[in-house]
């Protein structure tokens, strides 16, 4: 039968519940065990399509086209499993589902209650997860204990250890630990509240997980194993790593995974743990001796969630080239006023990548000529292929106002449009094309050489197309159209050859990269830019000083 592990947090928010259930889902997963995981947000949005990534974060996109939260990335990295949008559920889908069976009758005129109706709805969404074939589903719940949107989350999941029994269901919550230097002292007390809380609500964890900038000692685990009523060895030391990757293993020799496998019943002789393959990631995040300086060109800069999947892609691809990757926000406004050529000629590489909106289009525009005519390897990901196209049919094709007509129809080039557009259709509509769609690779191209393969799936989320009409202008000027649908009419992948590295997709690429398989585009980068930094002054760093960034 399917094993639950519920992943709750207190005290505070932003201590990493979505990183401890990703390093969990990885041991399980190395113990042989097929696992899969969902995200429960207790946010009203319906998901987070539609929602600030300058305060929420990127929005991450599976296969199946779901617009959800960014924790679902760090999954799919950790884990290695696509995953699809029911793995994300939010208060809002619950409530719209809800309310959309009282309006057909489903509830046959009862007066429709968050107990039962929210809770069940709730309850068939991770029971959902369970018929999909996985041994262990691990579902983290947003939010904090205690916050008050997060109440129907916490009693349903208390109604699902009754359901599915107790040797099925595991709650592992994880707490802040905090050092106060004053009286030089790490406390408890927070942690206390914080179980004292999550029990009130009729759960009793079975595993404390305790967030803290250094070890806890075993007396302080004593201490909140007594006052918690968990086992000793059930309160886990969770310290500040300089990698995330790090997670795994910390929480490993802790015992994480060997408390919640006793607790489900999942018998340790019959999964013995294999650790090798991400011992093997670890150490080379760890030998890292040079650096390569990528400078990410952006509209949401000031808050780098917003492009986590693309700094972490970044990150594997600079694994694989033994090369620590340093990577430089900079706000697309800022070019070329503040940010001009000389800074950005002194980066190995430049990733423009998605957005939505005019701010900031002109400094990335600028930031695209630089890149070409400065030979700076450059990678555009969905908008930032779209601005290498505006650039391109600016200062080659001589069409000074081509635009995109996201921005302006008061362009004689729109040489980015709505699909519709090209097509002379009168109705726009505003569907984005989500999920994952295939391409065809030209052959002998950079992208086919990149990939091996001729035909690749990539995850999409936009709107607008490059403009087929201007195809044969750009590639008689040197732009290669090197990628497009099988039909022949969406451009997926430009590159100009005589470039040291100038690509651009209409794809989100860093959905797919893992740690352990960095994807082509972002490993064909960094090879690149790892060359141009070896024509500069070296750099080189301190290993133990080397991913620090969490």
């Amino acid at each position: 039968m399917t094993k639950f592990v519920f992943v709750t947090g207190g005290v505070s928010s932003s201590l990493g519940k979505g990183l401890t259930a990703s390093s969990l889902g990885r041991l399980l997963k190395s113990r042989g065990l097929k696992v899969t995981m969902c995200k429960l947000d207790p946010y009203l949005n319906v998901d987070p399509g539609t929602m600030n990534p300058g305060e929420h974060g990127e929005v991450f996109v599976t296969d199946d086209g779901g617009e959800t939260d960014l924790d679902l990335g760090h999954y799919e990295r950790f884990i290695d499993e696509s995953l699809s949008k029911i793995s994300n559920t939010t208060t809002g889908s619950i409530y719209s589902n809800v309310i959309a069976k009282e309006r057909r009758g489903d509830y046959l005129g009862k007066t429709v209650q968050v107990i039962p109706h929210v809770t069940d709805e709730i309850k068939d969404r991770i029971r959902r997860q369970g018929t999909l074939g996985a041994d262990v589903v691990i579902v983290e719940i947003g939010g904090t204990v205690g916050d008050i949107e997060i109440v129907p989350f916490i009693e349903a999941i208390r109604q699902f250890r009754r359901d599915a029994g107790r040797d099925n269901v595991c709650y592992v919550h994880l707490t802040l630990v905090p050092y106060l230097a004053p009286s030089g002292e790490q406390k408890t007390k927070p942690t206390q509240h914080s179980v004292t809380e999550l029990r009130g609500r009729g759960v009793q964890p079975d595993v404390i997980v305790c967030r803290s900038d250094q070890p806890i000692s075993d007396s302080l685990k004593r201490k909140i194993s007594l006052l918690c009523d968990v086992p000793v060895n059930a309160v886990i030391s969770a310290v500040d790593e300089p990698s995330i990757y790090d997670i795994p293993i910390t929480l490993h020799h802790e015992g994480l995974d060997t408390i919640v496998c006793n607790t489900v019943g999942i018998d340790l002789d019959d999964h013995p743990i294999d650790l090798s393959s991400w011992r093997s990631v670890v150490e080379r995040v760890h030998t890292t001796t040079r650096s390569v300086r990528i400078g990410i060109v952006g509209k949401y800069v000031t808050m780098p969630d917003a492009y986590l999947s693309v700094a972490e892609a970044v990150r594997h691809a600079g694994f694989a080239v033994g090369a620590r990757t340093e990577l430089e926000w900079l706000e697309a406004e800022r070019v070329p006023t503040e940010i001009g050529t000389d800074r950005l000629s002194a980066l190995d590489g430049i990733i423009v990548p998605g957005g939505f909106g005019e701010r900031g289009i002109e400094g990335m525009i600028a930031t695209a000529r630089i890149a070409r005519e400065g030979e700076i390897p450059y990678l555009g990901i969905c908008l930032g292929m779209q601005i290498q196209v505006i650039e391109y049919a600016r200062h080659v094709l001589g069409l000074s106002d081509a635009q995109s007509t996201e921005f302006t129809h008061a362009t004689s080039a729109p040489v980015i449009s709505l699909l519709a557009e090209q097509m002379d259709v009168t109705d726009l509509g505003g569907t984005m094309r989500l999920g994952a769609w295939p391409a065809m690779l030209a052959e002998g191209s950079v992208v086919a050489s990149l990939y091996g393969t001729t035909v690749v799936s990539e995850r999409h989320r936009h709107r607008y197309e490059f403009n087929a009409r201007y195809r044969e202008q750009f590639e008689a000027a040197g732009l290669r159209c090197s990628g497009a649908s099988p039909d022949g009419r969406l451009v997926e992948f430009v590159e100009m050859p005589a470039h040291p590295f100038f690509v651009g997709t209409q794809a989100h690429p860093e959905f797919k990269s893992r740690p352990d398989r960095p994807h082509p585009l972002f490993l064909g980068l960094i090879k690149a830019a790892d060359q141009r930094a070896e024509g500069r002054e070296p750099h080189l760093i301190d290993p133990s000083t080397v991913g620090l960034a969490r």
